[in-house]
C-alpha cells in the first residue's frame, strides 16, 4: 500500500493541508513560509482566557548572552504550587514559534492541572547550532530560578517537546544531566528530531511523503548545522541520538507514529534508553504520520496520543 492508503483514514484532512505545500530551500523562502505560517495561525477560543492564564517572562542574558522569552501558563482556578512541564515548540529547527503553541499549552495545562512554561529560541539558518540549546537551557535555568514567582515546585519538573522541540528537549536531558543542572523529573518526547544522519530504514522509506520527509529533514539538519552536518564533529546535544551514554537520564515516555519519518530513530533512541536503566515508555500509532496530533486533533489517534501523553505527565509529576 501507499503512503495515503496506509493512513488512518480519519487523518486524511491533514495530508489534504500538506499536499501542494513547496519545502523552503533558501532563507527568503524559508522567512516567507514561517510569515505565512503566522499571519495563518488561528485566534485563540473565546472564554479560554476565563480557564487558563498567561504570563510573559524574560531570562536575561547577561554579559554577551542575549534574552530569551518565556510564556507561562497555568489553569486559572489553581491555587497552590503546580508541578510544571517545561516545553519547548518544533519546527525543524528552522520554524515555529513560542505563540504558535499558545494554544496547545493552555490545553495541555487544562487536561493534566500543571503549569506549562514554553520557550521562545532562535532558528537556523540565522542562528545556528548552539543558539536554539542555549537559549532553552538559559529558560529552563531561569524556570527552576524564579519557580515561586512561577508558582511551581521545581522539585516536580518535566521537561518536553514535538518533534523539533522534543530533539531539543532530548539534549537538554543530556546537558542537565553533564552539567549537573536542573533535576528533571521527566521527559516527554512527541515525535522527536534526533538524528542528523538520515541513515535508518525508516528515513529512506519517506523520500517525498506530504507530511515531514528526507529531504525537509537533510535540509532542516543542513541548516541547522551547517559544514559539520553527518559528520562526527556534531555534538550529541544537536543530535542526541549521537550520545553515547544515556545513564542517568529521567524517566522518558516517547511517541512516534508508524508513518513518520523519525519511527525508527525513536524506537532506537527508546531501546537504548532502556538498555541504559532509563525507565522508558514507548508507544507506537499505526496509521499515523508525523504531526498529525496538530492537524487532525479530533481523530481517535491523536486523542488517544494526547490522552496517553496526560496520563504519563500526571502520573510522572504526582
Amino acid at each position: 500500500m501507499n503512503f495515503f492508503d496506509r493512513t488512518d483514514p480519519q487523518l486524511h484532512p491533514g495530508l489534504d493541508f500538506l499536499t501542494g505545500r513547496t519545502p523552503p530551500t533558501t532563507l527568503a523562502e524559508l522567512v516567507a513560509m514561517r510569515r505565512a505560517d503566522a499571519a495563518r495561525r488561528p485566534a485563540l477560543p473565546a472564554g479560554l482566557a476565563d480557564q487558563a492564564t498567561m504570563a510573559d517572562h524574560v531570562a536575561p542574558g547577561g554579559g554577551q548572552g542575549v534574552d530569551v522569552a518565556l510564556r507561562s501558563y497555568r489553569p486559572a482556578h489553581a491555587t497552590g504550587t503546580l508541578p510544571c512541564l517545561y516545553w519547548i515548540h518544533g519546527g525543524g529547527m528552522v520554524a515555529g514559534t513560542m505563540a504558535g503553541d499558545d494554544l496547545h499549552c493552555l490545553q495541555l495545562a487544562l487536561s493534566t492541572g500543571l503549569a506549562v512554561v514554553s520557550v521562545e529560541y532562535r532558528l537556523a539558518p540565522e542562528h545556528p547550532f548552539p543558539a536554539a540549546v542555549d537559549d532553552a537551557y538559559q529558560g529552563l535555568l531561569w524556570t527552576v530560578d524564579n519557580a515561586g514567582l512561577l508558582g511551581v515546585d521545581p522539585a516536580r519538573l518535566a521537561i518536553g517537546g514535538a518533534s523539533a522541540g522534543g530533539g531539543i528537549a532530548a539534549g537538554l536531558a543530556l546537558r542537565a544531566r553533564d552539567q549537573d543542572g536542573p533535576a528533571l523529573r521527566f521527559q516527554y518526547l512527541a515525535y522527536p528530531m534526533l538524528d542528523d544522519r538520515d541513515q535508518t530504514p525508516s528515513n529512506r522509506e519517506f523520500p517525498a511523503i506530504p507530511s515531514w520527509n528526507r529531504k525537509r529533514n537533510t535540509q532542516a539538519w543542513s541548516w541547522l548545522l551547517g559544514p559539520a552536518h553527518g559528520t562526527d564533529q556534531v555534538s550529541e546535544y544537536a543530535a542526541p541520538a549521537r550520545a553515547g551514554n544515556l545513564s542517568g537520564l529521567p524517566p522518558a515516555l516517547i511517541q512516534v507514529g508508524e508513518l513518520d519519518l523519525f519511527r525508527d530513530e525513536d524506537i532506537e533512541y527508546a531501546a537504548r534508553l532502556l538498555q541504559a536503566g532509563v525507565p522508558t515508555a514507548l508507544q507506537v500509532y499505526p496509521g499515523f504520520y508525523h504531526g498529525a496530533d496538530a492537524l487532525v486533533p479530533e481523530a481517535d489517534v491523536s486523542v488517544r496520543l494526547l490522552r496517553d501523553r496526560d496520563e504519563a505527565l500526571v502520573r510522572a509529576l504526582a
